[in-house]
């Protein structure tokens, strides 16, 4: 008997704690969605935010190395979200195909994975090839366990609930979550003294590696999809064939076949890359084209903190407008807005301090706030993929596998590419000298840098116009229900 009362009293407990929320007006099953999106934003954007200068600056990785590791990593980025998407549609492993023991099972291995940049292996003198191996190492298996736990939370998305106004309460709490999760980044800067202290730095990353391995274990603890349940299907002769290679064919073909899923993935490629455009630049940018004079350290970091604080902030003040006119209008709304402001800011000129600090702050607030509304499309289009197919159960996470395959790599290709144009310009060698040391050569620097801030998001914006503009799936905001939930 008393062997049966255990997970009784746990049934019990859970049921308490859902109680308790649902009192205090809180939504149970957003919530447990959103604390893996506050544990996985508290170390995602340090992570883009810091890599790139860390190991350029301090670690003194050779510009061959530092590609090598970007082309390693690129790679290993695409192929490791369609691989974990139809393992996690079709696996028979628990671990694998209930998204919420995949979040259990990954999240502490995903915060280890998050603290490997930050501990050199020796002390590293320039080129280092070691400091080569230890980034490509450190990109691999942050990026392996994010993808794993993250992609399990994105099925989690489109499976808690198929009405639109469930999936924007998702959003909603997400956004909360990210909102906290970003002012990682502030109280890092600010602690820090932008990576100057490093030894305070290594000692934050820890403390936020162990914060954001709770939130994430409440996610595993307490969420639940639609289809957790239906397991029973697994054992007929058709699923066991649903694990065979010409099934994964069939299934990539269908999703690669759908005409609004490719143009989203040509319009998230370039968000992807512009997103790391400006993740791993603005430090760099911000500390050569405005001076300490105009802009201190506190300053930057206050800075900093907004780019990643401010775009939750304003999702969420966006809610009646996604409620009102949908995703569609607002997301290519921002695209006209980036090419408007990159325009104005080309014509005003690098002169303009605070108007070029608000610049980029503006710019990566817009840039984010976008993308965190791409759930939404996918969702849509997992929902027709569904409905299409008449399919038991949705493939979720292979329909973001498939959306990462192609996109991920642009995460990679902009360090690489941005970097290479710097370097190009006497980047590598002035990059820890005075300002006084060789003007001429650190006007044609900051000349190119100033350059790639204004039309790298104006080119891309432009494209990004291109492939929107025909995505069909424009109301899904009007639609109370596309199919049945259960």
């Amino acid at each position: 008997m008393a062997v049966e009362e255990k997970p009784a009293s746990g049934v019990r407990t859970k049921t308490n704690v859902m109680r308790h929320l649902i009192n205090f007006g809180v939504n149970p099953a957003a919530l447990a969605y959103a604390m893996t999106t506050l544990g996985s934003a508290m170390i995602n954007n340090i992570f883009s935010f810091y890599y790139v200068k860390l190991f350029l600056n301090k670690y003194k990785i050779s510009e061959g190395a530092f590609h090598q590791s970007q082309v390693v990593y690129m790679v290993w980025n695409a192929i490791n979200d369609p691989l974990f998407g139809y393992l996690q549609d079709n696996s028979k492993v628990p671990c694998c195909s209930q998204r919420r023991l995949s979040i259990l099972y990954g999240a502490p291995l995903y915060s280890l994975a998050f603290l490997l940049a930050w501990f050199p292996w020796r002390s590293y003198t320039p080129g280092d090839w070691l400091s080569g191996l230890h980034l490509m190492v450190a990109l691999c298996a942050f990026d392996g366990m994010l993808t794993f736990v993250l992609l399990a939370q994105c099925a989690l998305f489109a499976e808690i609930s198929s009405h639109h106004q469930s999936r924007l309460r998702l959003v909603k709490y997400s956004q909360v979550a990210s909102l906290i999760g970003s002012s990682s980044v502030l109280f890092c800067g600010v602690l820090s003294k932008n990576m100057e202290d490093f030894v305070a730095f290594q000692a934050f990353t820890v403390v936020i590696a162990v914060l954001s391995c709770v939130c994430m274990l409440y996610t595993g603890l307490h969420s639940e999809s639609r289809f957790d349940n239906k397991g029973s299907e697994s054992d007929t002769p058709e699923s066991v064939d649903q694990t065979s290679f010409s099934m994964l064919t069939t299934f990539t073909w269908q999703i690669l076949t759908n005409s609004d899923f490719k143009r989203f993935v040509f319009m998230n490629f370039f968000q992807v890359f512009i997103l790391a455009f400006f993740n791993n630049f603005t430090m760099i940018f911000a500390e050569h084209l405005i001076p300490p004079n105009v802009l201190p350290s506190l300053a930057k970091s206050v800075m900093y903190g907004a780019g990643f604080i401010c775009p939750q902030l304003l999702v969420l003040s966006c809610e009646k407008l996604l409620r009102g006119i949908g995703y569609y209008r607002i997301i290519l709304f921002t695209f006209y807005m980036e090419a408007g402001m990159a325009a104005i800011m080309l014509a005003l000129g690098p002169q303009h301090y605070y108007i070029l600090a608000s610049f980029l702050t503006v710019n990566m607030v817009i840039i984010q706030a976008a993308f965190s509304l791409f759930g939404l499309p996918l969702a849509d289009i997992i929902d027709t993929d569904l409905q299409k197919y008449k399919r038991s159960s949705p493939l979720s996470s292979m329909v973001f596998g498939t959306n990462a395959l192609f996109t991920k790599p642009a995460q990679s290709l902009a360090p690489m590419i941005v970097l290479n144009i710097l370097n190009q310009f006497g980047y590598e060698q002035l990059k820890d000298a005075g300002r006084d040391s060789n003007p001429s050569a650190f006007e044609s620097l900051h000349s190119v840098m100033f350059y790639l801030v204004c039309l790298v998001p104006m080119c891309v914006a432009a494209l990004q116009v291109l492939a929107w503009r025909p995505f069909s799936i424009r109301n899904s905001h009007t639609v109370d229900i596309k199919y049945i939930d259960g």
